[in-house]
């Protein structure tokens, strides 16, 4: 049987979406919940991979079907394409499975051309209405068909506008529409060089075409890294026959959630235009009146888009966000979603659809992104700071958070200025979906258009950036990268601080705090907390560090790196003492100072853990990256070691290594030198001593970490150091306490050996960092130079150091576990690279059966929700 590549919307429903895309779905859904959709059918997602192995061409089978639904739509609608008494006119839109805002591209009022945009004039009455119509689809076609740049066009409108006096779009008559719309032809012409196209088909295949390429398009790209959506999902195409809200002033279009997206609010909060089509709210180019207002201008639309609104939110049993149209006082509901939201609104939500008996406990922590969490965890203005501060405007609250940083006027330059460590904040007359990397960079978004579920708004609440809208106070020159508000001139580089959460816009720098923590924070992580398997640790070389993350709710330190307690300025010079020494016994001579201070340390952060364990790993990096590099530095060490300028200078360059992430490090120093390991390991055993005789109830189980292993014999090595030395204090003593030896699986052959490394390991953490750099083969700090040309080519589609890659690194995790297990059934498994943050690379660990993950301080609460979402998805046995 053929494949079916097209569905009517009353042959569909809410669960095909991984056919059908997100908004295909839900209108299918709508419809059969009986509410008030105009018809049409969507090309599947199915169909746009087709379209991308048959070389960018729609083919044949796909072309008839399209054709074939053409005409069960006109039949439906009682309207025909291109018809001369009764046209029928369709928008066109994309919809992938995962909701996508603004990623990609939409056409509206196809079906049009000089002989219909004169019948639906006259049968309408309506003249200005319908070559509003006309010139809107030919601006739209043009840009996102055929790819001719907007602004061309918004030139020519601009110039008109001039011409005839007026300010506004809507102050135009049907003459004035009507020559634009002969303008924009001609400028279509002079750009593709052949004439608009009149056949309403051949517009159909165009857009559609439009619509599957613009999943490829450069922001959709970066937004799909951004979100973790494969670029293997391809998008849907919905073609829908159109209402029309810019008819006149009974006519209207319209965005609402059914909660308040910015703070979970139970309470309608939403957007209307009278006289304007749907893409003119959410592009943000007039300023929109509140939804309440509706309620004068149309009573009964609006009585039956709040119970639409009800029945939506039972049925989907989330906050739905909504578009709709008024067309001369009816309604019609051209999509639902469930509604993109801060973080807090998120938590807010959750709680209260809890109590509403709406979800159960383990929906509530399955709703929210883990990653949205951030925003909660990062700064806000300093309170007293802010007392003292005047706005000099204010504007819509469009996403929550403070904001400091220097204006920029472009993506690009945000995106330049960010590289080179600025903090900027964005100043845009309205974002495009284009502007996307500039505003990941940003820490910021201000612009002059557009209400709060304009594109920056809702790009911005995904992200977690603090964005503040529709400021029409600003006069923008962006030519001269700069703008006048309040009287006075702001200029790219000067300092700009916004408040998401209020709109309150200021001209100065504000220092900012960190966040303090809501009740339903709580409430989400201790229902995480019961229903995830894996502990979460943290990754942490200091004492505040590790308070800050036992605050976040972390059960331990997965990974202390010892050598970042040598570089403070008092300890230097004792590492390099050792670097330089001829003899063991000069070196064991200049640990002894280390020593001291390095039990010291783990004293201090073993009582921020309050008896939760800490696994120390003993010195990594190579010895190189010790010694110093400005002469007055060398002169003095020369100095302090009794030695010649020229002999420092001779021992700095034999530590020089062509390749140092290969290099003398790790393991092999305690190989060369065991005198290290043996000072490290009686500064964690005499640490760990003295803390529990300090707190006898702490359960003290030092885990002492041998770090690059790639042969089991190197481990047992080391190991031996390790155990004489820690057994003789234990027993000095006369304590019993107990403790591990393991290693840190980052090198391709531990896991490949890791039955026999697990005969000498008492615990595995994988250093998922280096492993990934030693399989993929290239280093993290030098990847940057060709992994955009690698997402560009769809070789990658995400950073492998961000997200685990989970088919070659993560089959070698998988397998160190499994060999692992067989050898010592009770082996302890966890992660400290990076990826232990990362929402999906958590999710592999929970599947691999990891006892543990553990990431940096902030990133703790996204770990324990994670863990939480993957129990809950596929729970252990």
């Amino acid at each position: 049987m053929a494949t079916k590549f097209v569905y009517l919307f009353s042959e569909g429903n809410g669960k095909m979406r991984e056919l059908l895309g997100g908004k295909g779905a839900n209108l299918a859904e709508m419809t059969n919940l009986g509410m008030p959709v105009p018809q049409g059918f969507t090309i599947t997602t199915e169909a746009c991979t087709q379209y991308y192995e048959d070389g960018e061409q729609i083919n044949d089978e796909i072309q008839a079907q399209i054709m074939e639904y053409i005409a069960k739509m006109e039949e439906i609608t009682g309207k025909k394409f291109g018809d001369l008494e009764n046209p029928l006119l369709v928008s066109v839109r994309s919809g992938a499975r995962a909701s996508m805002p603004g990623m990609m591209d939409t056409i509206l009022n196809l079906g049009l051309n000089e002989e219909v945009v004169e019948v639906i004039a006259k049968m309408s009455g309506n003249p200005r209405w319908a070559y509003d119509c006309y010139r809107r689809f030919i601006q739209m076609y043009s840009d996102v068909v055929m790819e001719v740049g907007k602004k061309y066009f918004e030139e020519l409108i601009d110039q008109m506008k001039a011409k005839r006096g007026v300010t506004q779009d809507v102050e135009l008559t049907a003459e004035d529409l009507k020559e634009l719309a002969g303008q924009f032809k001609a400028e279509y012409k002079s750009k593709i060089g052949q004439d608009f196209p009149t056949d309403p088909k051949e517009q159909l295949m165009g857009a559609i075409k439009a619509v599957f390429r613009s999943w490829n398009n450069p922001r959709a790209i970066v937004y799909r890294r951004m979100n973790d959506i494969p670029g293997s999902w391809g998008t849907a195409v919905n073609v829908q026959s159109m209402a029309f809200g810019n008819m006149g002033d009974d006519c209207g279009t319209g965005v609402a959630f059914t909660r308040n997206p910015a703070t979970g609010e139970k309470k309608l909060m939403g957007e209307f235009l009278t006289n304007a089509q749907g893409e003119d709210v959410v592009a943000g180019v007039r300023t929109p009146m509140p939804i309440e207002e509706m309620a004068q201008k149309f009573p009964e639309a609006f009585a039956q888009f709040q119970s639409v609104c009800k029945t939506l939110e039972d049925h989907y049993r989330d906050m739905q966000d909504m578009e709709f149209t008024v067309e001369h006082g009816k309604l019609y509901m051209l999509q639902t979603r469930n509604g993109k939201r801060t973080a807090a609104a998120a938590l807010k939500i959750a709680c209260d659809l809890v109590d509403e008996k709406m979800i159960s406990e383990q929906q509530a922590v399955a709703m929210i992104d883990p990653r949205n969490l951030d925003t909660l965890l990062h700064p806000q203005f300093d309170p007293a700071a802010l007392k003292k501060a005047t706005p000099v405007a204010s504007a819509l609250p469009a996403s929550p958070g403070a904001a400091c940083g220097k204006i920029v006027f472009t993506a690009e330059d945000a995106k330049e200025w960010a590289e080179r460590g600025e903090k900027v904040v964005l100043v845009r007359l309205e974002t495009s979906p284009e502007d996307i990397e500039g505003m990941v960079a940003s820490q910021g978004i201000l612009t002059v258009r557009g209400g709060m579920t304009s594109h920056a708004a809702v790009v911005a609440r995904g992200m977690g950036t603090c964005c503040v809208s529709g400021c029409g106070a600003i006069k923008m020159d962006e030519e001269n990268k700069q703008f006048e508000l309040a009287g006075k001139t702001y200029h790219e580089g000067d300092w700009l601080s916004l408040d998401g959460s209020t709109g309150n816009i200021y001209g100065e720098a504000i220092p900012t705090v960190d966040a303090s923590i809501s009740g339903e924070f709580g409430r989400i992580m201790a229902w995480a907390d019961k229903y995830r398997a894996m502990k979460v640790r943290t990754n942490a070389d200091n004492p505040r560090d590790t308070a800050q993350a036992v605050k976040f709710g972390a059960e331990g330190i997965g990974l202390c790196r010892t050598e970042h307690m040598f570089f403070e300025a008092d300890r230097i010079p004792a590492i390099r003492e050792m670097i330089c020494s001829d003899t063991v016994e000069q070196r064991e001579k200049a640990l002894a100072k280390l020593e001291p201070m390095q039990q010291g340390d783990f004293e201090a952060m073993y009582e921020a853990l309050e008896g939760r364990p800490m696994t120390v790993r003993f010195l990594d990096p190579p010895l190189h990256e010790f010694v110093p590099t400005e002469e007055a530095d060398i002169e003095k060490l020369a100095h302090d070691m009794n030695k010649s300028v020229a002999d420092i200078k001779a021992i700095i360059a034999s530590l020089h290594e062509f390749n140092p992430m290969m290099g003398h490090r790790g393991c092999r120093l305690a190989v060369t030198f065991p005198e290290i390991a043996a000072m490290q390991t009686r500064a964690v055993i005499k640490a760990a001593l003295n803390i529990k005789a300090k707190h006898p109830d702490w359960d003290m189980v030092p885990e002492i970490m041998i770090p690059l292993v790639g042969e089991v014999k190197e481990l047992a090595f080391v190991k031996k150091t390790v155990v004489e030395t820690a057994d003789a204090i234990i027993k000095a003593a006369g304590s019993d306490m107990k403790y591990k030896v393991g290693t840190m699986i980052e090198i391709p052959r531990a896991a490949l050996t890791a039955d026999q490394i697990a005969k000498e390991a008492e615990f595995f953490s994988f250093g998922t960092n280096d492993l990934t750099q030693m399989t993929f083969g290239f280093s993290r700090d030098d990847a940057g130079k060709f992994l955009d040309a690698y997402y560009a080519n769809k070789i990658y589609e995400s950073d492998p150091f961000a997200r685990l890659d989970q088919t070659g690194v993560g089959r070698l995790v998988e397998m160190a576990c499994k060999l692992g297990r067989q050898t010592r059934p009770d082996l302890k498994l966890g992660i400290c690279g990076e990826h232990g943050g990362d929402p999906s690379s958590v999710e592999f660990c929970h599947n691999v059966g990891l006892d543990y993950v553990s990431c940096s301080p902030f990133r703790v609460p996204i770990a324990r929700l994670a863990a939480a979402q993957a129990a809950i998805k596929n729970p252990r046995k």
